[in-house]
């Protein structure tokens, strides 16, 4: 089996192009599973490049499923019901129809396998520009669809992983019962030939179409892409803050953007400035006014960044406190505490040690480094 049927009869099944594609995939996937499902959140520009490339390479495939040579062809794929019901017989029986290239449940899985990818793309997409408000459709897209694509992306995540496991449990059975390698057959293009093969209608190659065709659209989509995400992104603040605001509150800490809390926690903040979480941070009243006025018209309500909606619930026991919201808490959950007294960052609320875009209000994933010093 390691050799591919020694002594039989060798035939070139899998080009170059479907060779490729495979293997790439390979590495594009795993690294956007592991990227997303187990890295942390400043990793997002990783696996933004590896759901890039994935949706490169489905655009290379599907044309490459119509203008590549036999095997690499969907009209090679043999899905009709009488194919998949002899085959589905012959795995019961033992003696499964043989196939040069995919056999019936083979060409499901990848055809599940390519829609699957595709499906990840798309609401990775739109995750991103709903959730992160970057991409293409961080002009379009409002937070609570972004949400909704997420738990969607998150889902075909997991079911990903797990045709991945069936396919590798099929390459492995098939490797076993046909006495072929099958790993190493998508290495070198060759598989052992039968006289009791299912050819398919022998079919010529088109790289040069295929590729001037995929030029075409990936350099078309690129340009949109780069066209789509130079516009503002939906929701989210512009311009520097209040210069009263920041000078009279960020004096004492950083002058956290009004769209961090709703308009209610700003008033009540700004009433209680005799009693600031524990200090007297008493302003001239008409000041006073003049930054309750700006916070409040630009209060989180006014706002669609993830931090806008999620910081607006609350911890009952504090209701003030921004670090003490159930979603500061889960977002940071699993940093210790020294980090939070280190002298790197200072407090729980220090947000711009670690985000460089905390001014802004957006906490973009690819802008959070927290300081070697306070990890050691």
């Amino acid at each position: 089996m390691a050799n591919c049927a020694v002594g039989a009869d060798m035939t070139r099944v899998w080009d170059l192009g479907v060779r490729m594609f495979h293997w790439l995939a390979v590495a594009a996937v795993a690294i956007a599973l592991v990227s997303g499902l187990f890295g942390p959140r400043n990793l997002l520009n990783i696996h933004l490049a590896a759901g890039a490339a994935l949706g490169g390479l489905v655009v290379f495939r599907m044309l490459w499923g119509l203008m590549g040579s036999t095997y690499a062809r969907f009209s090679s794929f043999p899905i009709h019901l009488t194919a998949i019901n002899a085959d589905l017989a012959g795995l019961v029986a033992g003696r499964r129809p043989r196939y040069p290239g995919h056999n019936p449940l083979g060409s499901l899985m990848a055809l599940a396998l390519l829609a699957i990818i595709s499906l990840s793309v798309m609401t990775g997409v739109i995750t991103l520009g709903g959730v992160d408000k970057q991409g293409p459709l961080a002009f379009a897209v409002p937070y609570i669809a972004g949400k909704a694509a997420q738990r969607l992306h998150l889902g075909l995540a997991y079911g990903l992983a797990a045709l991945i496991a069936a396919h590798l449990l099929g390459v492995a059975y098939e490797s076993i019962q046909a006495r072929t390698n099958l790993p190493l057959a998508m290495i070198i293009g060759k598989k052992a030939a039968s006289a009791t093969d299912h050819a398919a209608r022998p079919a010529k190659a088109k790289p040069v179409l295929a590729g001037l065709c995929a030029l075409i659209l990936m350099t078309g989509a690129i340009r949109q892409i780069v066209a789509l995400s130079a516009r503002p992104a939906l929701g989210v603040p512009v311009g520097p803050l209040d210069p009263i605001y920041a000078r009279e509150c960020g004096s004492c800490h950083m002058a956290y953007p009004a769209s961090l809390a709703p308009g209610p926690r700003w008033i009540a903040i700004m009433d209680g400035l005799s009693n600031h979480f524990g200090e007297d941070a008493s302003i001239d009243p008409g000041l006073a006014s003049r930054i309750r006025a700006y916070l409040t018209m630009n209060a989180a309500e006014k706002w669609d960044t993830r931090a806008a909606h999620e910081l607006q619930g609350s911890n009952p026991q504090d209701p003030l406190r921004l670090t003490a919201t159930p979603f500061w808490i889960g977002m940071h959950r699993g940093i210790p505490e020294s980090v939070f007294k280190s002298r790197a960052v200072g407090a729980k609320g220090a947000c711009e040690k670690c985000h460089s875009d905390a001014s802004t209000g957006r906490f973009d994933p690819q802008d959070i480094d927290i300081p070697e010093r306070a990890s050691q």
